[in-house]
């Protein structure tokens, strides 16, 4: 079974950065999209950014472009998200999972079990 384990999170200003990582265990990461989600209270959790494993290739929702950017590591089994001016809204707690193509801000996550996500919190 994938575990995930997410960190990086913390306390920021709003226009501030953060770069979380991601590190997965128990599958090949390396043929895996993979994906950031996050998720505030009594809200479903919303598909932020992905990377295929095919050619890198890139998805963002479209309020967080220009802004966030993804990347992965396939030696470390480590995906990362950094996140640069960040805006109060984006107060959440991140997750990162499996996702299919194509990728779509509705998009599930692929395996069986969530990690406990990373806080982000943004002060205005």
């Amino acid at each position: 079974q994938v575990q995930l384990v997410e960190s990086g999170g913390g306390l920021v200003q709003a226009g501030g950065s953060l770069r979380l990582s991601c590190a997965c265990s128990g599958g090949t990461f390396s043929v895996y999209h993979m994906g950031w989600f996050r998720r505030a209270p009594g809200k479903e959790r919303e598909l932020v950014a992905a990377i295929a494993w095919t050619d890198g290739k890139p998805y963002y929702v479209d309020s967080v472009k220009g802004r966030f950017t993804i990347s992965r590591d396939n030696d470390k089994n480590t995906v990362y998200l950094q996140m640069n001016s960040l805006k109060p809204e984006e107060t959440d707690v991140y997750y990162c999972n499996g996702v299919l193509w194509p990728f779509a801000e509705t998009a599930k996550g692929t395996f069986g079990s969530w990690g406990k996500g990373t806080q982000v919190t943004v002060s205005t």
